[in-house]
């Protein structure tokens, strides 16, 4: 194996590890709208209860489907997350061990002429 090859590949895996993180991010965003949409929906029909504004038919479905939908979208970031999250380490492993097999030479203080 030549110095080049493991440098290439070093490469392609910082891209992949860039692509994680920005799916990392993304997942991350989503999973505060979805706790925004559970928190919002649950509060409709409190104030509903407590006469905040009148009883509707349409405000209380619409506030169970922001819950529903935001349980749902919570639990599929949260593992998409999860799985990224792996797939993150792993690839810092491999950068990691592929790093460690080349010939890297250290560069001292030099005396100056």
């Amino acid at each position: 194996m030549t110095e080049e090859e493991p440098i290439d590949e070093i490469s392609l895996i910082e891209a992949r590890l860039e692509q994680l993180a920005e799916t990392a991010e993304r997942c991350r965003k989503f999973i505060l709208a979805s706790k925004a949409a559970i928190a919002i929906g649950a509060m409709v029909p409190l104030a509903m209860m407590l006469g905040l504004f009148g009883s509707n038919e349409i405000a209380a479905m619409g506030s169970i489907a922001a819950v529903l939908g935001g349980i749902v979208s919570l639990g599929s970031n949260v593992s998409t997350l999860r799985q990224t999250m792996a797939a993150m380490s792993a690839a810092e492993r491999l950068r990691s061990e592929l790093i460690d097999r080349i010939d890297l030479r250290v560069v001292g203080e030099g005396t100056v002429r």
